[in-house]
């Protein structure tokens, strides 16, 4: 294929497709450089090509150093924004003794679960903004997330944690996010999943690095009697800051924009895309019971405050492989296929977490369910790139199923927090949080006889 594809003549000394930005779809006798095209800044070139159709850009890279550094780029971004969502479990223990002393566990629950909520909100608009504008977004989005994360170290009211964890953080969050999964699918295709592994695996390591820094901090007494919560939260701001800004350099689309219509209703009408949604708003609905709730768990069990919040650092370095080695088999596999066996899993393990009595038994349990949740969240946006062929409208698509999925997001966690406060035990928690991941494992399922191959096609 690529030999039909070669417009040019061999000697020309046009870079291959590992290093090219856009492929040429021109006749030779175009005197435009493609290669020369910052597609940030060049004029749209319409949705559809002179003849009405839908212009061909060529393959995507699939590798080379220009495509991996926005993989590599886009796994700061998940690093610093989505590693420290990843550690409110920490908060969540925290703030239970410490400032918020007076709140119920399921109303503090509440913060974090803004947080995901608006990430995923903001994500059907930025995924569109990216999509027609390009990057952009990514610099006054970073210093959002900055600054929000700077007024969380100065709160000391509930309303205060709400405004800046739950909602300015998770707006920042999204319009960070989402772009960069978009531009990671301009530059992929045959290894899409995989890629999607790598950048979002950054969530995983910061998932590692910021439970332990922040619990370090905070629960260590001869760490804590030196240095207060605020200047903990701001040190861990200053190490987002740094992460960002790499991004900001690093992340970069590799078409130019599309001028149509801004969202696309008409990616409504299709099966596998509805019951795709309907497998994330089911897994949404039970996978982040263990990251709020494990570390409050285990003090029940009689762990440490300290260890326990060791829990999650050990979930996200278990996820870090659950991310990468699932993605690289959803390219051969099928990306659905992998995703619902991984939502499947996932529940199975989460209805196991109240036979964890000891500190060994809570680790292997933290470990199987960081390796199987990972497999959602690296596996939503591949599975949601296979509803459409046209690069250009992947982050909308992504951007408009991920934002209504996360209505789930937003009242998953409270409903969690009340069940454990009606009962006084977790065995409820795990039952529903389980059981609705099985449910999003065979929307999962149904969603593939809305493709091609079918139920047992390798989608």
């Amino acid at each position: 294929m690529a030999d039909e594809k070669q417009t040019m003549p061999p000697d020309d000394g046009h870079p291959s497709s590992d290093e090219a930005t856009l492929d040429t779809a021109v006749p030779a006798q175009d005197s435009l450089d493609h290669d020369n095209i910052d597609p940030e800044k060049a004029t749209p070139d319409s949705a559809n090509g002179p003849d009405g159709k839908q212009p061909d850009f060529g393959p995507a890279p699939d590798g080379g150093w220009r495509a991996w550094s926005v993989a590599i780029g886009a796994g700061f971004i998940t690093f610093a924004a989505l590693g420290f969502a990843n550690s409110f479990g920490v908060f969540e223990e925290y703030y239970i003794t410490h400032q918020l002393q007076h709140k119920s566990a399921d109303t503090i629950a509440w913060i974090g679960s803004c947080t995901a909520f608006f990430q995923f909100v903001a994500g059907a608009v930025s995924g569109p903004l990216f999509d027609r504008y390009g990057s952009w977004l990514l610099r006054p989005a970073t210093v959002v997330c900055v600054f929000a994360t700077m007024m969380i170290s100065l709160c000391t009211e509930y309303y205060q944690f709400l405004l800046s964890q739950g909602i300015l953080l998770g707006i920042a969050t999204g319009c960070m996010q989402f772009p960069a999964m978009a531009a990671v699918m301009q530059f992929f295709d045959k290894k899409r999943a995989a890629a999607l592994g790598v950048a979002v695996a950054g969530s995983s390591v910061g998932g590692v690095v910021f439970p332990i820094a922040l619990s370090r901090m905070l629960n260590d007494p001869t760490v804590s009697a030196h240095l207060s919560f605020g200047w903990s939260v701001r040190i861990i701001g200053f190490v987002m800051l740094f992460s960002l800004g790499i991004s900001c350099i690093t992340v970069r689309p590799r078409l130019p924009p599309r001028t149509t219509q801004f969202f696309l209703p008409a990616a409504f009408k299709q099966r596998n895309y509805i019951f795709i949604i309907l497998a994330m708003f089911f897994f949404f609905m039970g996978l982040f019971t263990p990251l709020f709730f494990l570390p409050s768990y285990a003090v029940t069990q009689g762990m440490d405050t300290t260890l326990a919040s060791y829990l999650l650092a050990i979930i996200n370095a278990a996820s870090t492989f659950g991310r990468i080695i699932p993605g690289i088999l959803a390219d051969k596999l099928g990306r659905i296929n992998v995703l619902a066996t991984g939502g499947t899993a996932t529940g199975i393990i989460i209805m196991c977490l109240t036979k964890a009595h000891s500190t060994a038994g809570l680790v292997v349990f933290a470990i199987f369910f960081g390796f199987a949740s990972g497999t959602i969240v690296s596996g939503a946006s591949a599975a949601i790139s296979i509803c459409t062929d046209d690069p250009r409208k992947m982050g909308t698509y992504m951007g408009m199923g991920l934002g209504a999925a996360s209505i789930a997001v937003l009242i998953g966690p409270p409903i969690n927090g009340q069940l454990i406060h009606h009962y006084s035990t977790y065995l409820p928690v795990t039952l529903f949080s389980g059981l609705v991941c099985i449910v999003g494992g065979i929307m999962a399922i149904i969603a593939k006889t809305g493709t091609p191959e079918g139920v047992f096609g390798r989608v």
